[in-house]
């Protein structure tokens, strides 16, 4: 637990697929090679960003036991075994354990949502088998996990800190609290960090900067931070995952190829992004090279 929580950079890894819509294991192994070169101390298998809803348990659940059997020497290894459903979530959970991972990410239901009084017994269930942050991003899930759920949940054994999107003044309440946080925002990450005293980040950007990511969580370094803003929030001018999917295509570090539903970013949009990255030095991008693309060079899969 205590080695979980001096983690200040956690990215949320991007799932690679080849072709035929399977996932890329030896692409996989040379993203995650490259935030272990950068510093990230976590990642997040399966999450938001890693398209968890898109891959079936059994892929799910594989990429975990990888993930553990090649890197648990050298990262934290979160594993998005949350869902709506409680029973699929213990199962997933346990399975998620028994393959070696250290903490999940639990998340309150969604779509089919509860009561407040539901939400901590859902996520009481998931925190007696082990370790977890609780991620709490009401624009997904449609509920704000709020400081009256969170508090009575923070004295589990089990609760590692929550994955917050509410803010950061919410952040600073917490954390003043001895409740810890990390960002889920990544245009907030830095004031986060240094002036409301958060753990850290839980990052999408990092995938694609990890090394600039890195020194933002270190360093207080203003300009470094007004300097990926543009960045930042064009990799939500879709919803998540669906720049942080073109950018690392256009950087030429995974193939250019879409589980559906998502789609590449528009020209205009992939133009407005490439503009961004070609600010960066090739040396800071995950990726050797950088190109706009066609609408023509993406592929779609089930």
């Amino acid at each position: 637990m205590k080695n979980i929580k001096s983690a200040s950079l956690i990215t949320a890894i991007k799932t690679p697929y080849n072709a035929q819509g399977e996932i890329d294991l030896v692409t996989y192994d040379q993203l995650v090679a490259q935030q272990i070169e950068a510093g990230v101390e976590g990642i997040v298998v399966g999450g938001t960003t890693g398209e968890g809803h898109l891959l079936s348990w059994e892929e799910h659940l594989m990429l975990i036991a990888h993930t553990v059997h090649q890197y648990s020497d050298k990262l934290i290894i979160v594993g998005n075994t949350g869902s709506n459903n409680t029973r699929e979530a213990i199962k997933a959970t346990q399975n998620g354990f028994a393959m070696g991972m250290d903490a999940a990410l639990q998340i309150n239901p969604y779509y089919g949502r509860t009561s407040k009084a539901g939400v901590v017994a859902h996520l009481n269930k998931l925190l007696d088998i082990g370790p977890a942050f609780i991620y709490n991003v009401p624009g997904r899930t449609g509920q704000d996990l709020t400081p009256d759920i969170i508090e009575p949940l923070s004295t589990h054994k089990n609760f590692i800190g929550v994955k917050e999107c509410g803010g950061n003044e919410r952040i600073g309440y917490y954390e003043k609290k001895g409740i810890a946080c990390w960002s889920g925002n990544d245009d907030e990450c830095y004031v986060g960090r240094h002036e409301f005293g958060s753990h850290g980040v839980i990052s999408v950007t990092s995938n694609v900067v990890p090394s600039l990511m890195r020194t933002l969580m270190d360093t207080q370094n203003s300009e470094l931070n007004d300097r990926l803003q543009n960045l930042m929030k064009w990799l939500f001018c879709e919803p998540n995952p669906i720049a942080i999917n073109t950018t690392l295509m256009m950087t030429g570090a995974v193939e250019r190829n879409f589980r559906l539903p998502y789609l590449a970013l528009t020209l205009e949009q992939r133009q407005q992004g490439f503009d961004y990255l070609a600010k960066f030095e090739t040396s800071e991008l995950v990726g050797d090279k950088l190109a706009l693309l066609n609408d023509s060079d993406f592929n779609y899969c089930v």
